[in-house]
């Protein structure tokens, strides 16, 4: 499994790469603090929901503080998805590295 840094995620989309980010915390949560234009698939729908996804595609994977990423990336790796990556310490991290404007719990 990849991992990556909210700031090289960032880095990698600001240089125009397509990459979609799949949020995989609580809906409560997302409602505290969220990414624009974010794939929201809580952890614990993950595996009825993930059909919802195109397998060719690139995704990071986003939690709280990257446990139920890497277990979501793990999942997605183990139903054949080809480009997969945690976000290392997860929304906690992004708003530390990439917009501290985000609320953070």
């Amino acid at each position: 499994m990849q991992h990556i840094t909210p700031s090289g995620l960032q880095e990698r989309l600001d240089s125009g790469e397509q990459i979609t980010i799949v949020d995989v915390r609580e809906g409560a949560e997302l409602e505290i603090c969220s990414l624009p234009e974010v794939v929201h698939i809580p952890l614990s729908a993950i595996a009825s929901d993930y059909t919802e996804l195109d397998p060719d595609a690139p995704y990071a994977i986003l939690c709280h503080h990257g446990i139920r990423s890497a277990q979501a990336a793990g999942f997605l790796i183990q139903a054949g998805f080809q480009d997969v990556i945690n976000i290392e310490g997860g929304i906690e991290r992004w708003a530390q590295e990439v917009d501290s404007t985000l609320q953070r719990y």
